[in-house]
């Protein structure tokens, strides 16, 4: 099968269209401005050329006599098995221009989601007693549980409007001995300002720009969990308010391939990102009247040899209020004075990240450290102090006839506030995880990883400093 120039498939499809009657499905089409090649997904260097369909039989004969009019393979944005990154070949056949009848706006929504079910096996005595903030399920007296059980609601509503709607149907109220309610995640709006799309207001609740780790759904992550250092910076990762986004058209395709190839990207959060949000967490109301101001920026690198590198930066500021409650500690029983009760104490950080993507060998690492409210034991007082940690993870992807597999190593360590916690007690997190993840289809994933913790229980006083051992089991199925 020989290929054709492009002006020539492309007129072809249009001619054939001319002659089509029944509409059919319709498939979007891309060239390469390189070498001029048509590909059926968005990646680096493809424009859009639009909406065509296939043609139907009764157009194949007069086809046929045009020399113009043969089929034309082109690589895709798909992953070959054997060289992970590199383009496979795909067929791109003659079509036509999809109808112009517009949709309403309920037709162009698309829903998606994934659930995660969770084991968690301790080695040694010292694991009945750990707690995570990441998982609920890790402790005593534990068995299965479903971690996250969400559904996707999304969609371009108009040319200059997008929605994102996405609740958890397994969430778990502080204190709470049942399972699985249901809790809003994600619920904005992208208000798009230019024509390439490259400025966006995003308003609503979303997740706060601060952290590459943070940003990476758990859909995609390789890790089990997040890493407490960044984690701890914003509950759930997500809060309400409104953020600017810029993504010029090179940072935005290498966004959107890094994850549709299976790279494992973040998304796209904007080369550029600028916001403002209420900083006490999902769900939860402002306290103070003062707004978190969140500033961020990454960028993702394409190497002539297709290696993909991301480098970037994050700062945030703002007062947070903590929550109060009695304390027993050494003996004695109290409550904690804070130093700014009203307004709030000071709250601020900044964190770099650098991902070299796996392909096949892979490297992340973030570092954080910045100044927050944190429990000074022997004054009885919250007050501001210093705080510092990051995680670094090796990985390593295989791709092959059983799918994709990618084993991993991730080292973490937290010296600093758990915020979020009554009384903000300090953390002390070492921690070192080894596993391995396997995706058969992409349908389906399972992971399985050995876990050394030492960590601070940080859920109640005294606040007891755990090591622990434990095996670690996780089935994701993705819709």
């Amino acid at each position: 099968m020989r290929r054709i120039p492009l002006a020539a498939a492309f007129w072809t499809m249009c001619g054939t269209a001319a002659a089509e009657g029944a509409p059919q499905a319709a498939i979007e089409l891309y060239v390469d401005t390189a070498t001029r090649q048509i590909f059926a997904e968005p990646g680096p260097g493809r424009q859009r050329l639009g909406k065509f369909v296939q043609a139907a039989d009764e157009t194949a004969a007069p086809m046929a006599q045009t020399p113009a009019a043969s089929v034309a393979a082109a690589p895709s944005a798909a992953t070959s098995s054997a060289n992970p990154g590199s383009p496979v070949a795909t067929t791109v056949v003659s079509g036509k221009p999809a109808s112009s009848a517009p949709k309403a706006w309920y037709e162009k929504l698309a829903i998606r989601g994934y659930v995660q079910m969770r084991y968690n096996q301790g080695l040694d005595d010292g694991a009945k007693d750990l707690k995570s903030p990441g998982d609920r399920f890790i402790g005593r007296d534990q068995g299965f549980g479903i971690r996250r059980a969400r559904v996707v609601i999304s969609g371009d509503v108009t040319d200059k409007m997008s929605i994102y709607i996405q609740p958890d149907l397994a969430s778990t109220p502080t204190g709470s001995s049942t399972t699985n309610f249901a809790q809003l995640r994600d619920a904005y709006a992208d208000l798009w300002l230019d024509k390439e799309k490259t400025w966006r207001i995003r308003a609503g609740q979303s997740k706060v720009p601060y952290g590459w780790e943070d940003l990476q759904s758990s859909q995609n992550r390789i890790a089990l969990d997040r890493a407490d250092a960044l984690n701890s910076a914003v509950r759930d990762e997500r809060d309400l308010g409104v953020f600017a986004y810029w993504s010029p058209a090179v940072a935005k395709e290498r966004f959107s391939y890094l994850q549709k190839s299976g790279l494992k990207g973040s998304g796209d959060y904007g080369m550029f990102g600028i916001g403002v949000y209420n900083g006490q967490g999902a769900n939860r109301p402002d306290r103070n009247d003062q707004l978190h101001t969140v500033v961020h920026f990454s960028y993702p690198f394409k190497f002539a040899n297709g290696q993909y590198l991301e480098v970037g930066a994050d700062a945030y500021t703002g007062r947070y209020v903590v929550s109060t409650g009695s304390a027993t500690i050494n003996g004695a029983t109290f409550t904690p004075r804070v130093d700014a009760p009203e307004e709030g104490s000071t709250d601020r950080r900044v964190a770099a990240h650098v991902v070299y993507y796996p392909q096949p060998f892979g490297f992340q690492a973030e570092w954080t450290v910045g100044k927050g409210p944190e429990l000074d034991v022997a004054r009885r007082i919250i007050r501001t102090k210093a705080l510092r940690g990051g995680y670094a993870q090796l990985m390593y992807k295989f791709d092959g006839g059983f799918g994709s597999m990618i084993p991993y190593a991730k080292w973490q360590t937290y010296r600093g506030a758990a915020k979020f916690d009554t009384n903000a007690p300090k953390m002390e997190v070492d921690e070192l995880e080894a596993g391995v993840e396997w995706q058969p289809s992409s349908a389906i994933e399972l992971a399985v990883a050995f876990a050394n913790m030492r960590r601070t229980d940080v859920s109640a006083a005294p606040y007891k400093r755990i090591d622990g051992k434990l095996v670690r089991v996780q089935l994701q199925v993705n819709y």
